[in-house]
This record gives structure tokens, sequence and C-alpha cells, in this order.
């Protein structure tokens, strides 16, 4: 057992020493729920686990498994096979057990559309029960046949009170201390994660050289926090939204905050700058708002990383402070409508050019005047407005 990480050696066997996702396991939970009632229907169905890193999707499966006392079998969607799956699966219909046994399968959204056909017959004939684990959304990871035949529950990210309880059987085990500042931030450094927060606490506690662990020694064991994102993944969605209706509200700390944190994850400075040159077209009043984006596009394309932060930084503020006017916007997308709504709608004849004889004599060209203020419209749309100046 010495060579146990200590996330395993605390790993909660039951729901009573579960912390965390009350919104499942406490009092009303649907998890605790469907337990209960299986003890007399003998039914549990099909989960999805959704949820961030390290907030107990594994160990509420492995739980799930030892209180309905079924077979227990555990898939990590990054090296297994799906006949190794089929072939398990097949082996358990021999034995002709009375309760289907249950399939974890940890980052399901790994498993392709295809490796994930092959799974469906098995859920639907109930030959298994499904806990599949993901961090990214199963609306975009996991197919339709399949979500529509299981439960998709989401855990949250632990909250401070959560980490504190699993920190407190943790020192106890290690039979050490944390200063304030120490807890402080490790609290902060685990971003919600239990396991960070336990691999990053056994490391320091071998580092410390008396029984307190300090911030120091937390420091050595994280070397750098990890600000990473899944670059398909819904947090990436979201902290982009987030970044673009933060410069739409003129709110410039939270736009700076949201492209910092694409910064310290490694996004692409290029996409950063191309969807602020979109929003200089969309959003802004000002003219200039598309020069000084794309000066940052190009800045970004010339310089690279670290320095062209920078640069985001400046075009960032810059469009967060000006002032916003979407009525360009808005007045194409009118037009754009139309288009879709008429077709080829007949451009009129005292606007095409003349540039034959046939042309000219049926009409073309007649009666055009350069600079008169008249509808150009199709006849159909004449009087209809697009767009609508704003002072």
């Amino acid at each position: 057992m010495a060579n146990v990480p200590l996330p395993e050696l605390l790993r909660p066997k039951t729901l009573k020493e579960f912390v965390g996702q009350e919104n499942l396991v406490g009092k009303g939970g649907i998890v605790k729920i469907l337990l209960e009632n299986s003890a007399k229907e003998s039914f549990f169905p099909s989960l999805i686990f959704w949820g961030p890193p390290g907030t107990g999707k594994t160990t509420l499966a492995r739980i799930i498994a030892g209180s309905l006392k079924r077979e227990f079998f555990e898939f990590s969607a990054v090296n297994a096979k799906v006949k190794d799956i089929e072939s398990l699966i097949n082996d358990q219909k021999q034995l002709k057990l009375i309760n289907a046994p249950i399939i974890f399968l940890d980052e399901i959204h790994r498993f392709n559309k295809a490796q994930q056909d092959k799974l469906l017959p098995h859920v639907e004939h109930g030959d298994i029960i499904l806990i599949g684990a993901t961090t990214e959304n199963p609306s975009f990871e996991v197919i339709g046949p399949l979500l529509s035949r299981c439960r998709v529950l989401i855990l949250n990210q632990l909250s401070e009170k959560d980490l504190l309880k699993i920190l407190g059987k943790a020192l106890k085990h290690l039979k050490k201390k944390l200063n304030i500042k120490a807890e402080e931030f490790l609290l902060g450094a685990s971003n919600g994660d239990a396991r960070v927060m336990l691999n990053v606490l056994e490391i320091a506690a071998s580092l410390a050289v008396s029984q307190t662990i300090k911030v120091p020694d937390l420091e050595t064991a994280l070397q750098r926090r990890q600000y990473t994102f899944d670059k398909r993944g819904e947090d990436f969605y979201n902290i982009i939204s987030a970044f673009i209706k933060s410069m739409r509200a003129s709110d410039v700390d939270s736009a700076l905050y949201y492209l910092a944190r694409m910064v310290a994850a490694g996004q692409d400075p290029l996409y950063i700058a191309r969807r602020m040159v979109v929003f200089a077209s969309e959003d802004v009043s000002s003219p200039t708002a598309l020069v000084v984006a794309n000066a940052v596009f190009q800045a970004c394309n010339t310089i690279g990383y670290p320095e062209c932060q920078e640069n985001l930084a400046a075009g960032v503020v810059y469009l967060a402070t000006a002032k916003k006017d979407r009525s360009a916007y808005n007045a194409y997308m009118q037009a754009l409508s139309d288009v879709n709504k008429y077709g080829n709608l007949p451009v009129p004849l005292k606007i095409r050019n003349p540039v034959t004889k046939l042309m000219k004599d049926v009409g073309y060209g007649e009666g055009y005047q350069k600079y008169d203020i008249e509808s150009y419209l199709p006849e159909k749309l004449i009087g209809k407005k697009y767009y609508k100046y704003e002072k």
C-alpha cells in the first residue's frame, strides 16, 4: 500500500463518506433515491456523469456498484477498445447472472460515434448498466440514441467547504498541519479539484521539513497551476462567450480577466484576435475599431507569445470602452433576410448599366441621374428601411 496515491487511499466507499454533490447524494438526491428504490425494484438506470475533474465521478460510480452489489468493470475510453468491452459483456451473458453488470466508462467523450453505437444495443437490451463519465458537454460528445437511454447527472465543482472536509481527512492521515496562508493557497490552486489538492498535498508533505506544511512547499509541489482547457470543449466556448459579452457590455475588467484566462491556457492568439476583428465590425460604432482590431491581429501574427498578449490587452481595452452600436450589423442581417425570403428580385432598369445598344433600347439606365436621392431597391422592397442611424 506504500505506493498507493493519497487520492486513492482516501477514496470514499459509501455515500455517507462521500463529500460534495448534495444535489445528487443528499436528502432527496436522485442517486440516493435510486439506490433506495433499487432494493425494492431491482432497477437502476444507465447514467452519464458530467462534471469537472476531481469532483467524484469515478468514486460515485464505484459506490453505486458496491451499494447495488453488482459486478463492476472499469474502463477508460483513452485506451479501451470496444471489442474488449463486448467480450466482457458476452462472458457475463454466458454466466446467466440475475443482475446486469455495471460498466463504467471514464472519458466516454473519447469514444467516437461508431464506438458509442456499438454500446447502444447492450444498454437498450439491459445487458449492462452503463455509467459514463465526461468532462465535456454530453449534448455535443455523446450520440443522441445513447444519450436518450441514459440519465445525465451533473456534478459541480467542489466548494471550498467540501475541499476543507477532504483536506481535514488528508492531514490527519499524513499527520501534518497547514498554516492559514498555505491552506488558502492550496484551496485556491486546487480550483475545486479534490484530486489536484490531494496530489499536491502529498508531494508537499514529503518536501516539508517540519510538521507544518508552508506555502513554499506547496509551490514547489505544484510547479505551475493548470489553466488548460479542451479547445473543443464546452469550457472553451464558455470563456470566449464571456469574453465577447464582457466587451459588448463595456465591462473592461471582466474582458481583461477572460482574455487572461485564454492566454494563460495557451489559446491561439490569432483566434482571439480574429474574434476581436469580428467584434469591431459587429458591435462598435467607430470605423477606427476595425483598424485597431486588424492592427492587433497583425501584431499577434508577427510577434506571437509572450509579447503579443500586451497587444491583445490594449485592443481589448479599446474595444470594451468604445461606444457600442450594432446598427450596421443589424441592418445587413435584415437585408440578408429579405434576400433569402424573396430570392433574386429584378434590379430596377434605371440603375442597370446599358453596356450594349440593345440594353439601352429596352430602357437600361433610362432616367438615371447621379446623386439623385431616391430608393434604388427592387420594386417589391420600395420603402424598406434597414439601417437606422444611432447618434
